[in-house]
């Protein structure tokens, strides 16, 4: 078992601090919609199946990636990074600003209110977010890899902000009113118990403009890293040679610190197409990783699929189940706290690395531990054990956190063990992650708005 620790590097400060907030506009709308579902849910018709839909959501949205993808394939001149980052960063800023307007409108479809507004802006912030993987990391090759760090964490950032900004908002919490109605035909009374949310410390508006904000400042850190002289010194010279120079046969590492974002880099240097000329930057590759042997790394391949699919797909859609019939609270910090702990157990990854797959495989046991008492609890909604009890909404807490960091961790360390593999490894494990996070993600909806196998309460029994 070896363990790698980071090292000091030099850097620009001003150029770190831009590239830390250019990485923020990776993942935070989508992280930022999320983390404020404990006061969407109460208020809107799909109630404790919304996380459902926004998963599948999420999911279908991977659409992007393949768009970028397939488009600068076929028309390199036309799909570049430069004007795609502006393009999906503008999308994400106007879905953020009119999801502040419309959060609210339903319509009726399929014989039932739905929140529609909600969840076409959630598909566009989704899009925007699944792309900026495939988009943003490639521009960063044009700075020194010490950079990549502070891309990482502004990309950490993407779910800790939000996090922690939700959290001084408030839990969503809602008094129960016993109110009146009076027949004019019989003038006979009639009592009902219907909720009235309390009024959170600002408004879900003003949540949706912060997003908007974090998308322009993520688009002007852009501007400026590609314009100002400051940054134009820390960006990589280029060393420029003939296409037909270069072989095709590159053998190519790969750094991955999140599910989808590749970092190539190879024995010859990072290249960088510009019409029928490449660019060459001499990197130094990462021999410290050893070479897995074959059974490792199929069964590496099985554990990220299993934990995403788990982590993307199943457990979302559970969380209002498992975690509302103790109270509004425990879904709360639930929600926000494992969205906070994420990017801290990513920081973590920077200075400790274990690449060793049994540690890797007992953490991924003991979170599908976690991850089946959450399932039992869902199922068991909505009287689960311990339910009025003060120790079921702790308990429920520390599981959604202790799973949301240990699989975390065990997705970076995958990442990290597979960066001696080669290029193709780290394909093949966004391939599996998108793949199992799919799968978990339509069998959790159907078993949840088809088949109806859990159950919600209502927020106000009589």
């Amino acid at each position: 078992m070896a363990v790698n620790c980071c090292r000091n590097l030099k850097v620009s400060i001003p150029v770190y601090l831009l590239v830390a907030l250019f990485g923020i506009g990776s993942w935070i709308a989508i992280n930022g919609l999320w983390v404020e579902l404990p006061l969407l849910v109460p208020q809107l018709p799909e109630r404790w199946a919304l996380p459902s839909y926004l998963t599948v959501l999420i999911q279908i949205a991977n659409i992007g990636p393949l768009i970028y993808t397939l488009g600068n394939w076929l028309a390199p001149k036309i799909v570049k990074e430069f004007p795609t980052v502006y393009v999906i960063v503008a999308i994400g800023a106007a879905a953020s600003f009119l999801l502040a307007f419309f959060w609210h409108k339903t319509s009726f479809i399929f014989g039932d209110h739905h929140s529609t507004a909600l969840l076409v802006l959630a598909f566009f912030l989704a899009f925007v977010d699944c792309t900026s993987s495939v988009v943003f990391l490639p521009f960063m090759a044009i700075f020194p890899k010490q950079y990549m760090t502070a891309f990482y964490i502004g990309e950490g950032c993407s779910g800790l902000l939000p996090s922690l900004v939700a959290l001084g908002q408030g839990a969503g919490e809602y008094d129960c009113v016993n109110t009146s109605s009076v027949n004019k035909t019989t003038n006979e009374t009639t009592w009902n118990i219907f909720p009235v949310p309390r009024d959170p410390n600002f408004p879900i508006e003003d949540f949706f403009y912060f997003l908007f904000a974090m998308m322009i400042i993520c688009g002007l850190a852009f501007t400026m890293l590609n314009f100002l002289p400051i940054c134009k010194e820390e960006q990589i010279k280029e060393t420029v040679i003939e296409s037909d120079k270069i072989s095709t046969e590159i053998p190519a590492s790969c750094t991955s610190e999140s599910d989808s974002s590749l970092e190539l880099t190879s024995q010859t240097g990072l290249l960088n197409r510009k019409k029928n000329v490449y660019t060459v930057t001499t990197v130094t590759p990462d021999n410290s990783v050893p070479s897995i042997s074959r059974n490792h790394y199929v069964w590496l391949l099985i554990l990220i699929a299993w934990v995403n699919g788990l982590n993307n797909g199943v457990l979302p859609s559970l969380q209002t189940y498992s975690c509302l019939p103790y109270s509004q609270v425990a879904y709360n910090l639930a929600v926000k706290l494992s969205a906070a702990v994420n990017p801290l157990v990513c920081f973590l990854a920077f200075f400790i690395s274990v690449k060793s797959v049994k540690v890797v495989s007992s953490l991924v046991a003991v979170g599908t531990l976690f991850s089946v008492y959450i399932v039992v609890i869902a199922a068991m909604s909505p009287n689960p054990v311990l339910v009025d009890n003060v120790a079921g909404d702790v308990v429920i807490i520390v599981v959604w956190v202790a799973v949301s960091g240990l699989f975390s961790y065990a997705k970076v360390l995958i990442a990290i063990i597979f960066r001696g593999e080669g290029r193709r490894a780290l394909l093949f494990v966004g391939a599996v992650t998108q793949v199992g996070s799919l799968v978990g993600a339509v069998l959790t909806f159907v078993l949840v708005n088809v088949l109806k196998v859990f159950h919600d309460a209502p927020q106000c029994p009589a």
